[in-house]
């Protein structure tokens, strides 16, 4: 009886998870249950699994509303109908078309209006709804005629009188209004709850033919879907599974002579297996598609780096989807794909962020926009939002929002209002909130997507399905992960610069520059790698000195006992250890000698994992990927983990081993949740990172000008810019015939781009460097306001930053005549006013400046100083007792060295919070520090600049850091431009007051006028 229920993902109405849903209809002996969320299909596959978990039977709608009103409930009869309704809902949320007042005509689906939108006449398919408590309107003869075309209709939204209090707080967090300004037609009615269906039945007794309605409806529906059983993923690239294979074959081939050359038997057999497999699980498309991608890619000479597991493949390497070498790697072709594997292999690609939506528009463009569309994600409400948005329902004021939404729960008032926030937020946790973008998930399909869910169109410009990565699985929708990130377009970047200035061609993806390569390795050992892809941070360079890294295969291990997974668990220290003393060290055990050898009998990646659940646990395959995917984020079913966590424990008391040693393996096991790295996955990391420090090692200044203009990295731009200035470049801020958007490099000179002046508009900052390469360089000052549309402030910006130093003139004189100029500027009169009355001559006083002027002028605009060094600022001559290059002779000893902080890592300890900071001395070189709460305690950080620190080196394997005990922030000297005697400003804006009056013969403009508003008149 229950045609239109409602779960949580009717987002901000429904209160009901889907399990609850179920369960609660099952409690109420419900054996058919219909499933009608607002205006999405969000919950249809979670549902179908639910019900038949319960013995109910599944049946799947959507209530469609419009502006929050409802026009009619639509009630698939079979799958066919979920297509119907997604297609509409489709065309009004991609296409912009309107949802009709009545129902289009439906072949698959049955319609249920209410009375509020009863249609003059109904087709067969339509019916109206009647509630319990609108009986007695049948009464009325215009509505008794229509009975025989009535269903009961009893919704379902809520199952308690705190969650209908939810349901209303939900509605006001969605109109962004008070609890207090709701209406009825805001809110659900009182009565949608489930209720036993013979007391439902009983209240229609005297209407028979309602209820056969509402059965008929009931039997006549179903969703008839099969899951896993049907990949539906687009079935041949080609037109038939033979000649995908053929082409496949062919492919393989060409690339096995191209990676091997004619005669490598092994890797001709294994390529053989590989097909073979992929043959017989029919997964030669999915490799097509991934390939014919990567073709496109390669004709537009994009870069890009194919991850994760699909690097197992000799196959993939062989169509260059890949660039690890499984047979160098011994990389296993089972942990990708096997016979006992019964979904679609799912390869991780990469490409430049400057590029991925070119190749994201081919795709959609290539397959059809029918058949294309990215996975959805539901986004939670999370604990700020929580206490924001229900605190905003009843009517807390800004002040009290902020402190319910940064502060800790022990820090909230307790009055009643706030008591309510809190028992009614905590009931939010786990509700979605809204639908967004999966960040790399795309779906493409042999028959329409809109058989599957109805897509919205986000704000980046591509369709979504109304589910997420998980369901998408569960159905047979396999997704292909494309993702962008900003290392590869800085190696892009990097190679087509090294070309540009140089003419020099780079071929990057050589293994024999881009995998140990001496000088690279002796970078490494050295943590030597600002800048570069994932090996930059403080703890990888920490890392990789403490290992002394001098080897790729070293760097695979580095990338992956990185990872949070393998060093809470302790044994990134061990592998340390093991590292450097081979011979000083017991194994675990024989099965970790036997198959961890290479990794010191540490489990590294994800496949020693589940070498040791098998190996050791005696786990099947099949609970070994369990782990993995629990591993991987992947698994969604914790019960599963548990069984197989159980099974693990009583499988190695049967082998006999020592319960202790069999916890201490599992923890191991544990400590890798969502954390860990496949071997492959950090093989590929560690291609690209070696490919980055190449570049680095060899064209340092054409890498740090592209890692500036990439935006990424671990440090900020400063960061770089140093890193430049220490490989010999020149540093010069921007210049208006020099700069362009982006940063730029003149042979040794590196001029700072316009992207680096916030204040300055994109568009402006890219029409100066237009305009130049038009009409040639700027003359002048004035020459440049006459060609640029700009105004006063954006110009005086220029001016400080010291964009026009090629006039000679000084700051103070370009402000005035960019006053002159613009003083009274209006579009439409710039060609007039500039060339037909031009600016009366004047005669300035001489003026002087402080040489750190320019020094501050930067550091407000650009955010750190160009000009000099910070040390250069400070008011203290001395520069330190120690400096970095003699930190290995101080193990154990106390330093004192004067440092300038380039980053700071809080983490959290059950004594406190303590800090892990990274500095440069005055040579430039870098070091770290720990800072524990004590220390913290007495002597906190202040902010960003330099800093006397007082400590002890304590060296770790090759690496030195320094424990503080004390550390005082050191003071700069004073600003110069406001260090003036009161009376020489007064009599230089006297002066120039005499000037401007004389030279418009008009009222003089207000003081804050001349300069900048921050600044004063600068001498």
């Amino acid at each position: 009886m229950f045609l239109n229920c409602h779960s949580f993902h009717s987002l901000r109405y429904g209160t009901l998870s889907v399990e609850e849903l179920v369960k609660q209809a099952h409690l109420f002996g419900t054996k058919e249950l219909v499933l009608t969320d607002i205006n999405t299909v969000s919950a249809i596959y979670d549902f179908k699994k639910a019900c038949e978990s319960y013995g109910i039977k599944p049946i799947v709608g959507v209530e469609i509303r419009k502006e929050n009103r409802l026009l009619y409930i639509a009630v698939a009869k079979e799958f066919l109908g979920i297509g119907e309704i997604n297609r509409m809902l489709t065309a009004c949320n991609c296409d912009g078309a309107e949802l009709t007042e009545t129902a289009p005509e439906f072949r698959k689906v049955f319609i249920i209006y209410p009375l509020t939108n009863c249609p003059e006449s109904l087709r067969e398919n339509e019916y109206i709804g009647i509630r319990e408590e609108e009986i007695n309107l049948l009464m009325k003869p215009e509505l008794k005629a229509k009975i025989p075309k009535m269903v009961i209709w009893h919704p379902v939204t809520f199952s308690t009188k705190k969650e209908y209090n939810l349901h209303r707080i939900l509605r006001a967090i969605d109109g962004n209004t008070l609890l207090s300004k709701l209406n009825a037609n805001d809110f659900c009615a009182k009565t949608e709850f489930f209720k036993p269906v013979e007391s439902i039945k009983n209240a229609f007794a005297n209407f028979p033919k309602i209820i056969a309605n509402t059965q008929k409806i009931l039997d006549e529906s179903g969703f008839d879907f099969t899951f896993k059983e049907k990949v539906k993923n687009k079935k041949f690239f080609t037109t038939s599974k033979k000649d995908d294979m053929k082409l496949l074959r062919q492919l393989a081939y060409a690339g096995l002579k191209r990676r091997y050359g004619e005669h490598d038997e092994a890797a001709r057999k294994r390529t053989e297996k590989e097909l073979k497999v992929i043959d017989q699980l029919n997964f030669s498309a999915y490799f097509l598609i991934t390939w014919d991608i990567i073709q496109y890619s390669n004709t537009l000479g994009f870069m890009h780096v194919g991850r994760g597991s699909g690097a197992n493949s000799i196959v993939s390497y062989c169509l260059g989807i890949t660039d690890i070498c499984p047979i160098e790697l011994d990389l296993y072709f089972e942990r990708f794909l096997n016979l006992n594997r019964k979904s679609p292999p799912d390869f991780d690609i990469d490409w430049s962020w400057q590029h991925r939506d070119q190749i994201l528009d081919y795709i959609f463009t290539k397959y059809g926009k029918e058949h294309v569309a990215f996975c959805g994600t539901n986004v939670e409400f999370k604990y700020r939002s929580i206490f924001r948005e229900v605190g905003k329902a009843f009517g807390l004021p800004k002040e009290e929002l902020d402190t319910l939404a940064t502060k800790p729960l022990s820090d909230h008032h307790e009055d009643k209002i706030v008591r309510l926030v809190h028992e009614y937020g905590q009931l939010l946790e786990k509700f979605p909130n809204q639908r967004s973008m999966h960040s790399c998930g795309i779906l493409i399909s042999e028959d329409p997507i809109t058989d599957y869910s109805a897509l919205e169109m986000p704000p980046k410009g591509f369709p979504i399905v109304q589910f997420d990565m998980h369901v998408a699985e569960d159905i047979g929708l396999e997704k292909f992960d494309i993702l962008s990130q900003r290392g590869l377009g800085t190696i892009s970047d990097t190679v087509h610069l090294i070309k540009k200035n140089r003419g020099i061609e780079v071929d990057i993806r050589d293994t024999s520059i881009s995998k140990d390569e001496a000088l690279c390795n002796e970078y490494l050992a050295v943590g030597k790698t600002i800048g570069c892809f994932y090996i930059e941070s403080p703890a990888m360079r920490g890392l990789l000195r403490r290992l002394k890294c001098g080897d790729y295969r070293t760097l695979v291990a580095a990338s992956s006992i990185i990872r949070p997974g393998v060093a809470q668990s302790g044994m990134m220290k061990e592998y340390i250890f093991r590292h450097n003393h081979p011979d000083q060290f017991e194994y675990f055990h024989e099965v970790f000698k036997e198959n961890l050898s290479e990794t010191y009998g540490i489990m590294v990646y994800q496949e020693d994992v589940i070498k040791i659940a098998q190996y050791y646990g005696g786990l099947s395959l099949a609970d070994g990927d369990i782990l993995r995917r629990a591993m991987s984020g992947k698994g969604r079913s914790l019960a599963a983990l548990q069984k197989v966590k159980d099974h693990f424990f009583e499988s190695c008391r049967k082998q006999g081993h020592p319960e202790n040693l069999s916890k201490e393996v599992y923890r191991q096991i544990e400590s890798f949740a969502g954390y860990s790295f496949c071997k492959a996955h950090s093989a590929s990391y560690a291609v690209e990172s070696y490919q980055s420090l190449y570049l680095k090692v060899y064209y340092p200044l054409e890498f740090m000008v592209c890692v500036i203009n990439n935006q990424g990295g671990f440090y900020r731009t400063e960061v770089y810019v140093h890193e430049a200035k220490m490989s010999g470049g020149l540093i010069e801020n921007p210049c208006v015939n020099n700069s362009r958007f982006e940063t730029t490099l003149n042979d040794q000179t590196v001029y700072l781009g316009f992207m680096h002046l916030q204040s300055l508009e994109t568009r402006i900052a890219h029409e100066i460097a237009e305009e130049r390469t038009r009409n040639g360089l700027y003359h002048s000052l004035k020459d440049f306001i006459r060609r640029i549309p700009i105004g006063i402030e954006t110009v005086q910006t220029l001016i400080f930053i010291g964009a026009f130093r090629f006039t000679g003139k000084p700051k103070n004189e370009l402000l005035i005549e960019a006053r002159l100029l613009l003083i009274s500027f209006k579009p439409e009169n710039r060609t007039m006013m500039l060339i037909e009355e031009p600016v009366a001559e004047y005669r300035l006083p001489e003026l002087k400046r402080d040489p750190f002027e320019d020094a501050f002028d930067e550091i407000e605009i650009i955010g750190f100083p160009v000009s000099c060094t910070p040390f250069d600022l400070l008011e203290t001559k001395y520069r330190g007792s120690v400096f970095v290059k003699d930190l290995l002779k101080f193990h154990k000893r106390q330093v004192k060295m004067l440092a300038y902080l380039i980053s700071r890592k809080h983490v959290p300890t059950k004594k406190g919070t303590m800090y892990f900071g990274t500095w440069i001395d005055v040579n430039g070189d870098y070091f770290d520090t720990a800072h524990f709460p004590d220390s913290l305690e007495k002597y906190p950080f202040q902010g960003g600049g330099c800093y006397l620190l007082l400590g002890t080196v304590e060296v770790d394997y090759h690496f030195p850091t320094i424990t503080i005990h004390k550390m005082a922030k050191m003071p700069m000297i004073p600003d110069p431009r406001y260090s003036y005697h009161k009376e020489k400003q007064y009599d230089v804006h006297r002066q120039l007051k005499e000037d401007v009056s004389m030279t418009f013969r008009a009222p003089y403009p207000q003081e804050h006028e001349i300069g900048l508003p921050r600044h004063k008149l600068r001498s």
